[in-house]
């Protein structure tokens, strides 16, 4: 029995709105893999590639996990898109991380996933029901960091999608909104133990970290046909972190990152891997380069001994023909013990924005290493 686009009106709607709240997501296939997965780096203005400190290392920059110690297992809920309403529209992260000193580093594997509901399906003769579907997005990640030195970290991720949208064609189509990919990330953590900054006696090692990485690379999803692949949202991540005041008691930290996608398009075709990685740089200018390139700032508060309290907030930026995402963060976190709580909230200034109030609530348990 054929189907219409009447059939998936509500899924349409749904997805398009949700592509909406990637910004340059929207240039890319499956954009829910640029979702900021953990309460504490969302807080913080979504950035986490320059501290890449904990479980959540396996998505903000694997080469992080080098440099942990012990175990740590932590899961992540948000109701996604809260403008909507919706209780099945909701996004649910876990990861795990174990270091493994035999092999100088850390292993680390993640499940993301994103429900985007159920809807109905009616054929092209009437309105009357004949079933449902409910579509989701998920990804399994397996990671793992080592140190190349004592200061610097270098990290790889494999990771399956599958997008299941539709298990139904439109139309005539020969194929349906179901999608399997891989992609893999590669990234580097730079942490010196020393570094005394120029024509100065000021050390800031173990103070200051850079890392870069660069993620979700791998071949176009495929739906219907090859004619039709979208790329997936290759990113490259750079990011810095700098503790100014670290005493028994108190601790504060700033964490900067700049990203960019790394997707070319041309009308609607785009160009396909490792080409894109050159033209995304080359065709759209110097200008543009910049624009394309989002800002996230963050500041995070520690206070006990041990760390007991936190307080964090931070600032993202998409320039207004990239996506026009603006938004302040606000976040929290308390630890006892081996366990943690964290959450953080998204404050718009557009009351309309699809982001606008998501909380997300992270709870982690660490065993053997710092908290």
């Amino acid at each position: 029995m054929k189907t219409t686009m009447r059939a998936l009106a509500g899924a349409a709607i749904i997805l398009f709105s949700v592509d909406a709240a990637f910004g340059q997501g929207g240039t890319s296939a499956v954009p829910f893999l640029l979702i900021s997965p953990n309460s504490r780096a969302s807080g913080m203005g979504e950035a986490g590639a320059g501290l890449a400190d904990d479980a959540g290392s396996v998505y903000w920059n694997p080469a992080g996990l080098a440099f942990l110690q012990g175990s740590e297992v932590s899961i992540t809920h948000a109701n996604w898109l809260p403008q909507f309403h919706l209780a099945d529209l909701f996004y649910d992260y876990l990861n795990y991380r174990q270091d493994i000193p035999e092999w100088g580093g850390s292993i680390a594997g993640s499940v993301t996933y994103l429900n985007l509901g159920e809807f109905t399906i009616t054929n092209e003769t009437g309105p009357l029901p004949i079933g449902t579907f409910k579509a989701f997005e998920v990804a399994a990640t397996v990671g793992f960091g080592t140190t190349i030195s004592e200061n610097w970290g270098i990290g790889i991720n494999l990771r399956f999608i599958n997008s299941s949208l539709s298990p139904i064609g439109t139309g005539t189509e020969q194929g349906n909104g179901i999608a399997y990919d891989m992609s893999f990330d590669i990234a580097t953590l730079y942490k010196p133990k020393t570094l005394v900054l120029p024509f100065t006696d000021l050390d800031i090692g173990d103070r200051f970290s850079v890392g870069a990485n660069l993620s979700n690379l791998g071949p176009k999803i495929t739906y219907i046909d090859a004619a039709q692949a979208d790329p997936l949202p290759t990113n490259l991540r750079v990011g810095f972190g700098f503790v100014p005041i670290k005493d028994e008691f108190n601790s504060l930290t700033i964490a900067l990152d700049f990203s960019r996608l790394l997707v070319q398009r041309n009308g609607k075709q785009s160009d396909a891997l490792p080409k894109s990685l050159i033209t995304s740089w080359t065709k759209p200018g110097i200008d543009k380069i910049i624009r394309s390139t989002n800002t996230s700032f963050g500041l995070e508060y520690w206070y006990g001994s041990p760390k007991l309290i936190a307080l964090r907030m931070g600032y993202f930026y998409e320039d207004p023909d990239f996506g026009n995402r603006k938004f302040m963060t606000f976040g929290a976190g308390i630890r006892y013990d081996n366990y943690g709580f964290d959450f953080s909230y998204i404050s718009t200034s557009d009351e309309n924005s699809p982001l606008s109030d998501t909380l997300r609530f992270t709870l982690l348990i660490i065993w053997g290493g710092a908290i």
